[in-house]
């Protein structure tokens, strides 16, 4: 029985591998706003009915696309930060910037489901968080590491947060513990920054302007570097793609 039952979740996962991989293809094709349970159950030649046992409702595909998106990227901003020494917080900073970005090129279709419009009709449950903050957990980490370390020395070259903003510190605090007020405002600068270069380059807004984005990508996370406090290099040999 025990043997019938794991073959039977064997079979399961395949298929509901087999599902997303579609609905990722489908994405690329038209959309999220396009995607259709009933014309990926056509192209794996199962009536509509047996495909909603796997996935109850659009909406459901869509979250497991969406939580399947968010663990990719995380997981690329966690293996380039395991990669650096720990001692080295823009160094780690870097990696984790270039990673979104390469994953980003990588997987278009995926990145604009995440980052992009939102899908009409779609919110997402609360199921998505814990995959949605993976990469935002690796960047609290390294301000919080280098503020305890004594190496984060921000520039003053901005205003004090505003009073207002201390509410919304102590929640983005939870990922960065110890961190001042200030720069977790500077971080928020920095995040909202990173993807919105990878944003405009992905969404051909660089397109005939920049020549050489992985350059000018990697010169203005060194900036947002610079604004944070982390002591980065200048310059450095371009990066990705």
């Amino acid at each position: 029985m025990s043997a019938g039952r794991t073959a039977r979740e064997r079979v399961r996962a395949e298929l509901t591998r087999e599902i997303t991989d579609i609905a990722r293809r489908q994405l690329a094709v038209d959309g999220a706003g396009g995607l259709s349970l009933r014309a990926v159950a056509r192209e794996m030649g199962m009536v509509s009915s047996a495909i909603y046992r796997y996935f109850p409702s659009r909406d459901d595909l869509l979250t497991a696309l969406i939580i399947d998106g968010y663990n990719a990227v995380g997981e690329a901003v966690e293996k380039a930060d395991a990669a650096c020494p720990r001692e080295d917080h823009a160094g780690r900073w870097m990696a984790v910037c270039h990673a979104v970005r390469d994953w980003a090129l990588t997987h278009p279709h995926e990145y604009a489901l995440l980052y992009g419009s939102p899908v009409p009709g779609y919110q997402a449950p609360m199921d998505t968080v814990v995959a949605a903050v993976r990469d935002t957990v690796v960047y609290g980490r390294i301000l919080s590491e280098a503020h305890a370390a004594g190496t984060l020395n921000p520039p003053d070259v901005c205003p004090p947060a505003p009073a207002p903003f201390g509410a919304d510190a102590v929640r983005v605090r939870e990922v960065m513990p110890g961190v001042p007020d200030d720069v977790v405002a500077r971080a928020l600068v920095a995040w909202t920054g990173l993807f919105g270069w990878v944003n405009f380059e992905l969404f051909g807004q660089f397109n005939n302007v920049i020549l050489d984005p992985a350059t000018a990508f990697d010169h203005a996370m060194r900036c947002h570097a610079a604004l944070l406090g982390l002591p980065v290099a200048a310059t450095a040999p371009p990066h990705g793609k």
